[in-house]
């Protein structure tokens, strides 16, 4: 796959330039005063899973502000959503959490005042605003998403955000032009087992289990989604934090109530509603999977991590992307043989 900005005829990845990954990105910004109903309402309505917040200032008493008088705070996305919510449902009395919809209980907090989204920007203390210069190459990306790091702001020489690049975009670009890399194809062709991932601790819920069990596990962890199990700890599913917007956008509050079972069900009928097809669970891969398998899966499913099961199906591990950029920087960062 060609793309703007990459010739065929580099053979080394890590000294392509970042900035030829987000070519003509339309990126999405979020003023910090915007309330976080609202912002939450971006996410939503531009199907996207994160945008950058901003806070005007006076560019004359702030030397630090930008071209056109604006700092970036951080990003809000669906993490911050989630530590809003059990935030706010933590403080309110049992008896009146079930009576209030999501978007009422996000609205009346702190005594029922708005609440600037610039404060809810990184709550779930996992996106804090990280950016590169146009220049920087891939390598310096990938080496920030191996500590953790989901996305990066790449600016332009005046400071405004020329776009963003994210592990999954990477990551897909990578795989995609995998053959034009050796190091990267090669590596593509073992296993998970030969490279020593997927076998991460597992954090996961039963099928009975409360959708807000899985939200709390989600936000103790500090992981983007949990494996639904059933019986004899089967993987049935997969909730992830970007599913909150189920809850969100039809003022559907209950279904913080409902089993994650039958979460999971409506989502895949709500996805076979929006897509005009049945989607199948692809969510699982065995040890002796190859990386490239998994990374097909982890693509198809647009997902961040994809769970490894043995072969009566139970989850014994995940990979995540960061997990696949930690893999990738290691041989990034090998000498090159002339």
């Amino acid at each position: 796959m060609h793309r703007e900005g990459i010739t065929t005829e580099i053979h080394d990845w890590t000294m392509i330039k970042a900035s030829s990954l987000i070519e003509n990105q339309n990126v999405i910004e979020i003023d910090g005063n915007t309330p976080v109903e609202q912002a939450c309402n971006v996410l939503i309505d531009n199907n996207i899973s994160s945008a950058p917040v901003y806070t005007h200032v006076d560019p004359e008493a702030n030397k630090q502000a930008i071209h056109g008088g604006k700092t970036y705070d951080g990003f809000f996305d669906y993490a911050d959503v989630i530590a809003y919510i059990l935030l706010v449902l933590r403080s309110t009395p049992e008896d009146e959490s079930g009576s209030l919809e999501i978007r009422d209980i996000v609205k009346r907090a702190l005594q029922g005042k708005q609440v600037p989204v610039s404060l809810a920007s990184d709550l779930s203390q996992k996106n804090p605003f990280y950016s590169i210069l146009p220049e920087a190459t891939l390598i310096s990306a990938v080496e920030e998403f191996s500590c953790g790091t989901h996305r990066v702001c790449v600016l332009k020489p005046d400071g405004q955000i020329k776009g963003i690049l994210s592990q999954s975009t990477v990551v897909k670009y990578l795989y995609e032009n995998k053959h034009q890399f050796p190091e990267i194809d090669a590596m593509m062709n073992k296993t998970l087992r030969e490279l020593n991932l997927g076998q991460t601790d597992v954090v996961s819920v039963n099928a009975d289990s409360p959708v807000l069990d899985a939200l709390s596990q989600m936000s103790k962890y500090a992981v983007s989604s949990v494996a639904v199990l059933g019986h004899m700890g089967v993987i049935l599913g997969n909730i992830s934090m970007t599913d909150v917007k189920h809850v969100l956008k039809s003022y559907h509050h209950r279904l913080l109530w409902d089993t994650c079972f039958q979460f999971v069900s409506l989502i895949r009928n709500q996805q076979g509603i929006d897509d005009g097809q049945d989607r199948l669970p692809v969510f699982d891969v065995r040890l002796d999977t190859t990386l490239g398998f998994s990374i097909a899966k982890l693509l198809a499913t647009k997902s961040h991590r994809v769970w490894v099961t043995d072969e009566r199906d139970r989850a014994i591990g995940v990979v995540s992307l960061t997990d696949v950029t930690v893999a990738i920087s290691a041989v990034g960062n090998e000498p090159k043989v002339e």
